[in-house]
């Protein structure tokens, strides 16, 4: 059976006032499960209680009731905060500190070895794009640049547990797809990650499973290929039909007692032309002063190299 990473059970949140009056029910009996390995993504409209759900995963705040597990014990222990990485949906950073310096300010708060530290700042400036712009002070950095020392911030002690809140959050569509890619390989090398997000189809992307949350309750929750199928309804891809074609394969269908719902050229998404024509420019010699192209996950993320 797989490792449960996170157990939550019969949680409730309630914010009070300072008289100790009930204010909001932030979360209403949430029940989760996320196993290792798993890319899970916590969905809802802004108050449905996924931040809170979050604080309360970290141990920054305490749950009026119910039973949270985190890699097997209490949230917010030293032992449990070791093992995990965040990216909060907005990170704050000392403006007068160079990129650099910032990696390896975070990378001694984590307790990273001396001897690890630069090599593991070198390899995630290069995995972020941002070795070029390594020595800038962060205040001069665009808030997508930001988000990228962000993510690396997170990564910096080799975690077992991610957990992004926004992470694509002011990242062009380069980046995002590069989060993304990130993401795929992190899982890959055995890493579990929670992923709260507006952008429904970076989700749908990369999770395994989702859950849905309204009103401080889980509404929906399940793997996303299947909470995502439509019932009674199929797609085909083919090759382009002539005009005759199709009304042929119409009558075809129609005989057979299949209703055609809509019959639309294939074309790629604004993603796909968005990357490509980049990939061109940078082919053709064009530079750029914000972060660049990136790279791949260093070896030291999921245990590959020895020592560092």
């Amino acid at each position: 059976m797989s490792e449960s990473v996170i157990e939550v059970s019969g949680l409730w949140k309630v914010f009070r006032d300072f008289w100790m009056r009930p204010r909001v029910e932030a979360i209403r009996g949430i029940d989760l499960k996320i196993q290792k390995g798993e890319v899970f993504g916590l969905l809802g409209p802004n108050g449905s209680g996924k931040s809170t759900t979050i604080q309360i995963l970290l141990g920054l705040l305490f749950p009026t009731r119910g039973e949270v597990k985190v890699l097997g014990g209490d949230p917010g222990s030293s032992e449990s905060k070791k093992r995990i990485g965040y990216l909060p949906e907005d990170s704050v950073f000392y403006p007068f500190l160079t990129g650099r310096e910032m990696l390896n300010l975070c990378a001694r708060l984590s307790q990273v070895p001396e001897d690890c530290r630069k090599s593991r700042v070198e390899d995630l400036l290069r995995m972020v794009g941002l070795t070029a712009a390594a020595d800038r002070g962060i205040g001069d950095y665009s808030k997508g640049m930001q988000r990228r020392i962000g993510v690396a911030q997170a990564l910096i002690h080799d975690p077992e547990l991610i957990i992004l809140d926004e992470p694509t959050n002011g990242l062009d569509p380069i980046g995002v797809r590069q989060v993304k890619d990130w993401i795929r390989g992190l899982q890959k090398r055995g890493k579990t990650i929670l992923i709260t997000s507006h952008l429904l189809a970076d989700v749908e992307e990369v999770c395994d499973r989702v859950s849905i949350l309204y009103g401080g309750k889980v509404q929906d929750e399940g793997e996303v290929e299947d909470i995502l199928e439509h019932q009674n309804q199929s797609q085909w891809i083919t090759t382009t039909p002539e005009e005759d074609q199709v009304s042929v394969i119409r009558d075809c269908f129609r005989d057979q007692g299949v209703e055609v719902i809509s019959l639309n050229g294939s074309r790629r998404s604004l993603e796909e032309k968005f990357l490509e024509t980049v990939k061109i420019a940078r082919s053709d010699g064009e530079v750029t002063a914000g972060a660049e192209e990136g790279g791949q996950l260093p070896s030291f993320l999921g245990g590959e190299a020895k020592g560092c």
